[in-house]
């Protein structure tokens, strides 16, 4: 049966509100499918603003590998602003999909994508507006599967009750597997229900299904053990990683925005992973083994998602995007292959060890710099030491002196504030650090005319980490912390004023804690929160501290616990984790072990360069990193209307 466009009702209200023209769709790069050509339909949701979520790269790629399948169909539906909610709610109109308009509730899957723990009240949100139950135990066979993911799904413990599965890991081939199960079990007339669909799912064992495990608590709060509630359903659940990139291209037709967007560049994830080890670094840990894409697969998206998008800026993607093995020659080839052109490239995550002069002539070469970010994190070589990261000061100065004498003006140094063991001097060093590269910049550029943004973040303990058992410091500590750096980069006006200074204070970073680490009971918190007015909370302008201390201090009690258990308390070696039975593919004794290295400020090298360290990774997915060269070269080049482009 076909489903109507809420467009018509819709349209009405889009003179009355902020931005419509991020709910109007109709992209470049957009789908829309006959709904009764197609078997089983996906709601693909960023739970963010359209700027934010357009541009995501997570989403874009599974709608594009769902929707090349003959009878799926996959739209994608953001978070409204709260002007745009209010009306809705008014006027009755639900939350719906920007391809089509769509009722969200009318698909068969919501797979909302999780880069932050911070979108749980926009997921809340959408289930109210789409009129699906909040809660899993009050959907019916009539309402679509709640499934999670994102690098936040590692632990979707704070939102069990909201979800009806999660899946860990890549999402790939995971999503056609997804299709495969529905496809079958919707020919067969749906029998068992709900319940029978998500038992299928839960089969998998790299499926989450939180309704089959049951959670037990010690008299202290802490957890006894979590464990399946029926026979048939795995004690552990399993990550899942696409191993051959090259296999999976995408996007090929990447989406282009009619709205401005947080990034607007046709971006290529050139490797997936990271062995470099920093300790807090949940992206780096949960995501191995490395996994390269060849240079030529590489020079063959660049060429495609440049004719088709009509962008400017190539973005090269990765965690560390100068670590691929073949960086330079991607590089070199690609600046080659679009000298002639307006096409910049960028590396939008560069270490200060792997950045090179070569590589630096190579972004610059027609004259247009992108913006240049590196991130030492800590200010004090033994903080560095303690999270193993393995930058000294001088090589921070020759990085930036590189930078600066290859015609770059700005550079940008993201810094974390709160980590373990940190002190007052630890954080102070940061400014003796920027006055430095300010000196060092100023010498090399014969100019005063250089500037340098010093970036600060909270640290937040991340599941599935060496940090996962670490203490918070209280936002009083960190926000004195900030006053005094922001006093000593001052403290020499004539290289203070050629330094930015941006932070994030500490309050919304002990939220995001409190997430990161909650288990099930804090998703009576999230609840609290949203039902209070709770929504974007990863926005400065929206975030309320006082509304989720409120609500813990309302509902944690009630449990035995309260907000600084869960944050600015040290975990011990024998607690059971609230995500220890979701398996990242790390062994649990040698996360502990280099938590006690931390301690020590030992330093662990890059096992992709030296003999294994035996995390548990390689072992568990039967495989070894994937690293180059591969000896190949950028595609031929072959001029096309007066285009050097690549054949």
């Amino acid at each position: 049966m076909s489903v109507s466009s809420v467009f018509p009702q819709l349209e009405q209200l889009l003179p009355r509100v902020s931005k419509p023209i991020q709910y109007v769709g109709g992209e470049l790069g957009a789908v829309v499918k006959d709904w009764d050509a197609t078997v089983v339909r996906w709601a693909l949701m960023y739970p963010d603003a359209y700027e934010v979520g357009l541009p995501n790269q997570g989403v874009q790629i599974l709608y594009e590998v769902l929707n090349e399948q003959p009878d799926v169909l996959a739209e994608r539906t953001y978070s409204v602003w709260p002007d745009l909610e209010a009306l809705m709610r008014e006027h009755g109109v639900p939350q719906f999909t920007v391809d089509a308009h769509r009722p969200v509730k009318a698909f068969d899957v919501l797979g909302l994508s999780f880069a932050t723990e911070l979108g749980y009240t926009n997921m809340l949100s959408a289930l109210d507006l789409a009129q699906i139950p909040l809660e899993s135990k009050d959907r019916t066979v009539e309402h679509p599967i709640v499934l999670a993911g994102g690098h936040a799904s590692f632990n979707p413990e704070p939102i069990a009750d909201f979800i009806d599965a999660a899946v860990l890991g890549d999402g790939e081939e995971a999503v056609l597997e997804i299709t495969g199960i529905i496809r079958e079990w919707k020919a067969e007339g749906c029998p068992g229900g709900r319940d029978e669909i998500l038992l299928r799912l839960a089969r998998t064992e790299s499926i989450y299904v939180p309704r089959f495990y049951d959670v037990d608590y010690l008299p202290d709060g802490r957890i006894q053990r979590v464990v399946p509630n029926r026979p048939d359903v795995p004690f552990r659940v399993a990550k899942r990683t696409t191993m051959d990139l090259d296999a999976w291209p995408y996007p090929k037709k990447p989406l282009v925005p009619l709205a401005e967007t947080v990034h607007e560049r046709y971006a290529v994830e050139i490797f997936r992973g990271c062995t470099r080890g920093c300790r807090f670094c949940q992206a780096g840990m949960i995501t191995r083994p490395v996994r390269e894409r060849s240079i030529t697969t590489v020079g063959q998206m660049v060429k495609e998602g440049l004719e088709f998008s009509g962008y400017s800026e190539v973005g090269l993607l990765s965690l560390s995007s100068a670590d691929h093995s073949e960086i330079g020659d991607m590089c070199s080839g690609l600046a080659e292959q679009y000298k002639d052109t307006n096409v910049s490239l960028s590396l939008p995550s560069t270490r200060v060890d792997a950045f090179n002069i070569d590589l630096a002539q190579e972004l610059s070469r027609n004259g247009r710099r992108t913006g240049l970010t590196f991130a030492p994190e800590g200010g004090s070589e033994r903080i560095r030491k303690v999270i193993n990261k393995m930058v000294t000061k001088e090589d921070l100065i020759r990085t930036v002196v590189t930078a600066y004498s290859n015609g770059w003006r700005q550079v940008k140094l993201y810094f974390m504030c709160g980590l373990p063991s940190e002190t007052d001097e630890d954080v102070l060093e940061i400014a003796e650090m920027a006055h430095e590269v300010i000196r060092a910049g100023r010498e090399a550029a014969g100019t005063k005319d250089i500037r340098c943004t010093v970036s600060i973040g909270g640290f937040v303990p991340k599941p599935h980490t060496p940090f996962q058992w670490a203490k918070m410091d209280t936002p009083e500590v960190i926000d004195g912390r900030l006053k005094m750096l922001k006093q000593a980069i001052n403290s020499d006006r004539s290289l203070g004023r050629a330094i930015g200074f941006r932070y994030h204070d500490g309050e919304p970073s002990l939220i995001e804690g409190l997430l990161s680490r909650g288990d099930r009971r804090v998703g009576k918190v999230i609840r609290e929160v949203w039902e209070q007015g709770g929504r974007f909370d990863g926005w400065s302008e929206h975030f309320s501290f006082a509304r989720w201390v409120q609500a813990c201090e309302t509902v944690l009690p009630g449990f035995g616990v309260d907000l600084d258990w869960y944050t600015t308390r040290e975990r011990e070696e024998a607690e059971v984790l609230p995500w220890d039975h979701l398996d990242s593919g790390l062994d649990k004794d040698w996360l502990w072990q280099d938590w006690q290295d931390s301690m020590s400020e030992f330093e662990q090298d890059d096992c992709r360069w030296t003999p294994c360290f035996d995390c548990g990774v390689c072992p568990s997915m039967d495989t070894e990193i994937q690293i180059g060269p591969t000896g190949k070269k950028l595609l031929p080049l072959t001029p096309v209307n007066g285009l050097r482009v690549p054949a």
